[in-house]
């Protein structure tokens, strides 16, 4: 394990009150960038009989969203496991939590009540649908909110109804833009010396990440629909067979346009008043598609591949996930990085996707074991062994 207060994120202390996945995830940003993470969780005997939440706790998707944090095991239903937390707090800089609106308020954790025992604390809050509305009290999931925010109405094969994206977006982008929120609270601080609440929803994180297809309705008022592989306004676009297999190619704008009939040796596409303009190209789409398939089926995936590239024409391979950890680039990149386990072994996670050249993210130790670092945790924060083996004998933690 490193030590506390190493890397880019070092001098922040943040609480740990979340589950499953949007807030792990977001927490995961800031652990794996140094911050001192302290994951809060119930005492086995205080949860005995509930179904873990994110999975078994060895399995790989706990380990991926809990590594480089410590655990600490704290009853909040008890008055007096919320004074423990209040202390914490009141020392800490950032608490992130995923609760119902409706829970963290009935536990007595909620924003106004954090505000007061630390002003300058950072307080983020992940719901579903946002902390007031209509809404608010609804449980909220990821798949709900891709049929909700749209998603799932522009994903899949026209005809075919609603597909599910195959990942959770939802859950995902939330836990980003509260990490960027927390972020830029901490900055802000610097200037005000104040903390505020950073709240972020499954329901609004999701309608952001539809981008430019929400661009169109709301500036155009175009409902944009399925449209399968093919991109939806930049033709041709999308996924085509080869003799050997399928390639993907985007041949955005005239320029690229140009350069893909030359490297495929189809220049007489060029002058064909139906393919001269994007607007035609678009008109005439199902066409279009149709004679690049029958040139494309002429020679293998990585022919094609070669001669693209080549010429400057955005194109490339469709992998299964084993294939991608295979790929030459992606093994450059060393985005899957191994981590130690306490038993001396070792995993393979998910590294960042972003590089900082002085302090880069690292993967310090794989999840804790539940209440692994209790003891640890309670005496930095001014406890001594008598009292937290006081608090132990009541069950507190």
């Amino acid at each position: 394990m490193a030590p506390n207060g190493a890397g880019a994120l070092g001098r922040f202390t943040l609480i740990d009150l979340t589950r499953v996945r949007s807030g792990p995830a977001c927490v995961r940003q800031l652990a794996d960038f140094g911050a001192n993470v302290i994951k809060v969780e119930m005492p086995p005997a205080a949860d005995a009989g509930s179904e873990p939440l994110g999975g078994p706790r060895e399995g790989s998707d706990f380990q991926n969203l809990q590594r480089n944090k410590r655990s600490l095991t704290l009853d909040l239903k008890q008055p007096d496991g919320r004074a423990i937390l209040d202390r914490i707090v009141s020392e800490s800089d950032v608490l992130v939590e995923n609760f119902r609106p409706d829970v963290k308020d009935r536990l007595g954790i909620g924003y106004e009540h954090m505000r007061r025992v630390n002003p300058r604390l950072v307080y983020a809050s992940i719901s579903g649908f946002g902390q007031d509305g209509p809404y608010r009290d609804r449980p909220g999931f990821d798949q709900i909110a891709q049929g909700m925010g749209g998603l799932m109405s522009i994903t899949g094969i026209p005809g075919q109804g609603p597909v599910r994206a195959g990942l959770p977006v939802a859950d995902l982008s939330a836990g980003l833009f509260a990490a960027l929120g927390i972020l830029t609270a901490l900055l802000e601080r610097e200037v005000s010396g104040e903390g505020q609440w950073v709240t972020t929803s499954l329901l609004e994180s999701q309608i952001f990440m539809l981008d430019f297809q929400a661009a169109r309705f709301l500036a155009d008022g175009v409902v944009p629909k399925q449209a399968g592989n093919d991109h939806p306004t930049s033709i041709p676009t999308g996924v085509f067979e080869t003799s050997d297999g399928l390639i993907n190619i985007a041949t955005t704008g005239s320029a690229i346009w140009k350069r893909f009939c030359e490297a495929v040796e189809a220049t007489e596409l060029l002058g064909r008043a139906e393919y001269r303009t994007a607007r035609d190209r678009s008109a005439n789409r199902a066409a279009l598609n149709a004679e690049i398939a029958a040139i494309l089926r002429q020679r293998p995936t990585d022919d094609w591949l070669g001669r693209l590239n080549a010429a400057g024409v955005p194109c490339g391979p469709i992998y299964a996930i084993d294939e991608v950890f295979a790929d030459p680039q992606v093994r450059h990149l060393g985005i899957a990085q191994s981590v130690q386990r306490p038993d001396g072994t070792s995993a393979t996670m998910l590294g960042q996707p972003v590089t900082l050249a002085r302090t880069p993210a690292m993967l310090h130790h794989s999840a804790p074991g539940i209440g692994e670092h209790t003891d640890e945790i309670l005496a930095e924060f001014g406890y001594d062994a008598d009292e937290i083996a006081a608090f132990r004998a009541r069950k507190l933690i």
